[in-house]
């Protein structure tokens, strides 16, 4: 399945798991824990092949992955994994997790940037850049940097669906596409 459907499949889920959550005082923080547990879980290869089993019950999955993680899945958690087998979806779980983070962020009103530069930013770059995206986003954000050293120059920022290139690399690509 294409990774768009997959979001599209996962939505409603991440919706309904966010809804429960925000009725509780510590909800969110509990929902996002467990949602990553179960992403990750649900990413290894060995469960993988287990869950992909076709002798396995959707009861059985349920009851697998119950195990598997114990007291980290609370009782609300259960029934969300039970109607996720019963309907097939267990697979779904990663984009769950990562559809239910970026509605926990934006009810926070936080945003995850990602900085990826030619060369090591600075503790002051890494502050002028984090003012200016809460100055244009209206919203706190927690910037993480990596460094590329193939991006000849410049860096490459992503704010969850937004990638904005403004490295050498991605100029050069640009400009060999416009030249063809």
């Amino acid at each position: 399945m294409a990774e768009a459907e997959l979001t599209t499949i996962a939505r409603p889920y991440a919706r309904a798991a966010f809804a429960s959550a925000v009725e509780t005082k510590s909800g969110l923080v509990k929902w996002s824990k467990m949602l990553a547990i179960l992403g990750s879980a649900v990413s290894e290869a060995v469960v993988m092949q287990k869950l992909d089993d076709p002798r396995l019950t959707t009861e059985d999955a349920a009851g697998f992955l119950e195990d598997l993680l114990g007291v980290d899945v609370n009782s609300e958690g259960r029934n969300f994994i039970n109607v996720l087998a019963q309907y097939g979806r267990l697979e779904l779980l990663p984009n769950i997790a990562h559809q239910y983070e970026l509605l926990k962020a934006d009810h926070e009103k936080t945003i995850n940037v990602e900085v990826i530069s030619a060369y090591k930013v600075t503790k002051s770059e890494e502050k002028q850049l984090s003012d200016a995206l809460h100055a244009r986003l209206q919203r706190d954000v927690s910037l993480t940097t990596k460094v590329d050293e193939t991006l000849l120059g410049g860096a490459v920022i992503k704010a969850e669906d937004t990638v904005i290139d403004g490295s050498i690399l991605g100029k050069l690509r640009k400009l060999s596409q416009a030249l063809q």
